[in-house]
């Protein structure tokens, strides 16, 4: 098998990346480099600047490297802006996965695993979220990521591409400083960024149905959630692979909003209490995965926990902010 990785080059795909290279795997990244860095990289995977727009280059870039499989990562993932910019997130991820899906089937490439969200669940009233949940996201970003499934399932069963979707949880932690993520938009990162400006962390909402009041989710190390790629993609490679695979990437366990921060207090060493402000439209008072499918289909579980993720993430917000200097690695 020879892989492409879309989106390769950012914070989750960079991980996805390593980890499969790093398993003896065949890897190409196409990436339009909007939010991806090159340097993240190993200097034995191939970079090809461009986007999923462009079927000429899709095409040709199969050719070149003999792909296999695809690994799609490439998408915009920010809620907010997908409110104010539905018909981009549309366009760019539906449009995109649309003219990638015509290139695979029209080069015969047989594999395909699409990266998905909890996002598509939108706010279910669960204990546990499982993949049989009704899908009703809540937003055009959750919508985009929905429509994608029925997309790559649809395009699956025409085409005769063997398929998996994974939806992941909340995703966070670095497997080395240099890989963190460097944008403020997920809770950690938003911590930290608060932190660094010496301003106290926020919590949108203390009165929720919850043992403190505040929203509990399911955070998952972005190494797990790399080693749950390789997975996935093992499983697809394997001969007899078809048909459609849909499971949730979580760790199965919830942590408070408040918890969390607390956490983050201990680990960077600034405890200051959170300020605490109005809920926020949309957000669930809880939304934790089962992972019981994962462990069963793709003999995968997490194995890292809340503090390693907040600890590696923090070593590399230090990096990126001014901090510690990376360890050396091989890059491009």
């Amino acid at each position: 098998m020879t892989w492409l990785i879309t989106g390769g080059a950012g914070y989750i795909g960079a991980h996805v990346a390593r980890a499969m290279a790093g398993a003896g795997e065949r890897v190409v990244v196409l990436d339009d480099l909007s939010t991806g860095v090159p340097g993240r990289l190993p200097a034995d995977v191939p970079l090809v600047p461009g986007t999923l727009s462009d079927g000429a280059l899709l095409e040709r870039t199969f050719a070149e490297h003999a792909v296999t499989g695809v690994v799609h990562l490439a998408a915009r993932k920010q809620v907010a802006e997908s409110v104010a910019q539905p018909t981009r997130y549309y366009r760019e991820n539906v449009g995109g996965l649309a003219t990638l899906l015509d290139a695979v089937a029209a080069a015969g490439i047989g594999r395909f695993l699409f990266s998905s969200s909890a996002a598509v669940y939108g706010n279910p009233d669960v204990d546990l979220i499982t993949e049989d949940t009704p899908c009703a996201p809540v937003n055009p970003y959750g919508e985009t990521k929905l429509a994608g499934e029925w997309l790559v399932r649809a395009a699956g069963q025409a085409h005769g591409i063997a398929t998996t979707c994974l939806r992941y949880f909340n995703v966070a932690g670095a497997a080395a400083p240099e890989l963190a993520d460097t944008g403020v938009f997920n809770i950690v990162p938003m911590v930290f960024d608060r932190l660094t400006r010496d301003e106290a962390p926020r919590i949108f909402g203390d009165d929720y149905p919850t043992p403190d009041g505040t929203c509990v989710r399911d955070y998952i190390h972005v190494a797990d959630l790399a080693e749950a790629h390789l997975a996935a993609a093992r499983r697809l490679s394997a001969p007899d692979a078809s048909g459609d695979l849909t499971v949730n990437i979580g760790r199965g366990e919830g942590v408070s909003v408040r918890e969390l921060v607390t956490l983050i207090g201990e680990v960077t060493g600034d405890r200051r209490p959170a300020v605490v402000e109005g809920r926020r439209p949309g957000d669930a008072p809880r939304a934790v995965a089962s992972a019981a499918l994962a462990a069963r289909e793709l003999g995968w579980t997490a194995r890292r926990g809340v503090r390693e993720m907040v600890e590696s993430a923090w070593r590399g917000w230090r990096l990126h902010h001014g901090g510690e200097p990376a360890a050396p690695t091989q890059t491009r």
